[in-house]
């Protein structure tokens, strides 16, 4: 079996497959899609973290994949659809970064109502502007509004807990691991949250029901001088929509990790305002995160493909032949 690693794992994922007996593995990074797609069809499993993108087009010519292994949970990158007619698996990491992406997520809900990074980069160009700043916000006591209680949402809301807000749940299907973790949380519509609270924070998937879930209507309902944080995925926020609200006093900060093309272009709107504070796509970006991302991917491909064992498919194709 020959295992083709595109994108950037653990070195000791990568010591994990080739210890693997009966596996062969090259790893190719950084590659176009012409050249993936003239590499692909002579393997049976493809790794890939969020760079690489696996499309219809390179699947028509992964004549013997088996299996594609992303290594973290969001899967958009991956046509599944196009994997499913093909019978291939497509199987994530779920739970291994979420701690990474929810500590950023808490990161970004305590800088934006203290305004930290303006502040401290008035500070290191000398100056000293303690009343510009000192009208900043507390969390405590405050209410959050979670957009999804899966793992990562889950791991948002425990925290947001023990700062002492009060935490309100918007998800028709939460997790049953949210739901052993037992927290005092409030399950209300879409609606109610948005509108009650004074910080909204996104941990849905990407796909059509999702895309431009944020947007213009959602900002009119919320609270004057709420904040924003998006830490999930690019296209669930409405982008124009969040700039005008930025501007015109609807919000008073967002934060994001994603955005609907990456990397964002650098006339984008929102890159010009200072009320809104951007990484770039850093959410699952700790060692701690990519370490265990790459040693639970490595160890399901080598289940499957030693043993035909199956853990964390996102699909479900049908039998070959």
């Amino acid at each position: 079996m020959k295992v083709l690693v595109a994108d950037e794992l653990s070195p000791r994922g990568i010591e994990t497959l080739r210890k693997a007996a009966g596996l062969t593995v090259d790893v190719k990074l950084g590659l176009k899609p012409a050249e993936l797609k003239s590499l692909i069809g002579d393997y049976q499993a493809l790794a890939v973290r969020s760079a690489t993108k696996v499309t219809a087009d390179i699947l028509e010519a992964a004549r013997e994949l088996k299996v594609i292994g992303r290594a973290g949970v969001g899967v958009d990158n991956i046509d599944v659809e196009a994997a499913t007619r093909r019978s291939v698996i497509v199987m994530n990491t779920p739970g291994g970064n979420s701690m990474a992406v929810a500590e950023l997520t808490l990161a970004m809900l305590l800088a934006l109502p203290r305004q930290l990074v303006q502040a401290a980069t008035s500070t290191k160009s000398g100056k000293w502007e303690k009343k510009r700043f000192a009208a900043g916000h507390e969390l405590f006591q405050k209410t959050v509004g979670i957009l999804g209680l899966g793992n990562i949402g889950s791991l948002v809301a425990q925290r947001c807990l023990a700062f002492g807000m009060t935490v309100l749940v918007y998800d028709p299907h939460p997790s049953e691991a949210a739901r052993k973790l037992g927290l005092s949380v409030q399950f209300v519509s879409l609606e109610e949250c948005v509108r009650r609270a004074d910080f909204l924070t996104i941990h849905v998937p990407a796909n059509d029901k999702t895309r431009n879930l944020v947007n213009a209507s959602l900002f009119a309902q919320m609270k004057k001088g709420a904040y924003l944080v998006n830490c999930a995925r690019g296209g669930i926020v409405d982008e124009a929509a969040l700039a005008t609200a930025l501007k015109d006093g609807t919000l008073a900060g967002a934060a994001m990790d994603v955005f609907a093309t990456e990397p964002v272009p650098s006339e984008h709107p929102l890159l010009a305002l200072d009320n809104f504070l951007p990484t770039p796509h850093l959410g699952a970006s700790t060692e701690e995160g990519q370490l265990a991302c790459a040693n639970q991917l490595a160890e399901q491909l080598v289940e499957f493909l030693q043993r035909g064992v199956v853990r964390n498919a996102v699909n479900a194709p049908p039998a070959k032949g």
